[in-house]
């Protein structure tokens, strides 16, 4: 079932299976029927039925969000904090895909006190902007939304100057991080 640009609430009929990675736990090993997707930047991805997500981060950021209590999750990856025109309702900005995810998981049952945050991502890619650069940015607008939501970060890995891959897995929280 689709739920809006940029959004995806799925079925598992409609993702493939996930592939092992050198260096990673492989997604699903020892967990039969676990399926998986690869989240491209500007999208957001729950599911009420165990899923594997992966994702790629450089500068953006990707909320990953869970309820223990229904054993359900999601993530967004957005690019950009915000953006400057009013009325863009792009995932593509941290303000949209956040709020968008917290909606989607709502409109599976979970209740929003129950969310749980794992935030990653925000890496200082270029050399220019030292101070005030995009990846800081994006992190800031995720602290700041999930703070506002009411919903704690009980994990994270974020800034530095090295891209990561994400592996999460919506029914448990888990989480891998791999440096790139």
């Amino acid at each position: 079932m689709r739920a809006g640009s940029g959004s995806h609430l799925v079925s598992p009929r409609e993702l493939g299976r996930p592939e092992a990675e050198e260096g990673m736990p492989a997604p699903g090993d020892g967990a039969q029927g676990r399926l998986g997707v690869f989240l491209h930047p500007g999208r957001v991805f729950a599911s009420a039925e165990p899923c594997i997500v992966r994702t790629i981060l450089g500068s953006c950021v990707a909320v990953c969000l869970w309820d223990p209590l229904l054993g359900i999750g999601g993530v967004n990856h957005f690019v950009l904090p915000y953006s400057a025109e009013s009325g863009q309702n792009s995932a593509r900005f941290g303000n949209v895909a956040v709020q968008r995810l917290i909606e989607n998981l709502l409109a599976l049952g979970s209740a929003q006190r129950s969310l749980q945050a794992k935030l990653f991502g925000g890496a200082w890619m270029l050399g220019a902007f030292r101070e005030n650069h995009l990846g800081k940015n994006n992190v800031q607008m995720a602290y700041t939304l999930l703070a506002d939501a009411g919903i704690p970060i009980v994990a994270e890995d974020v800034g530095g100057r090295q891209g990561r891959k994400v592996i999460f897995q919506t029914h448990d929280g888990t989480a891998w991080v791999r440096r790139l």
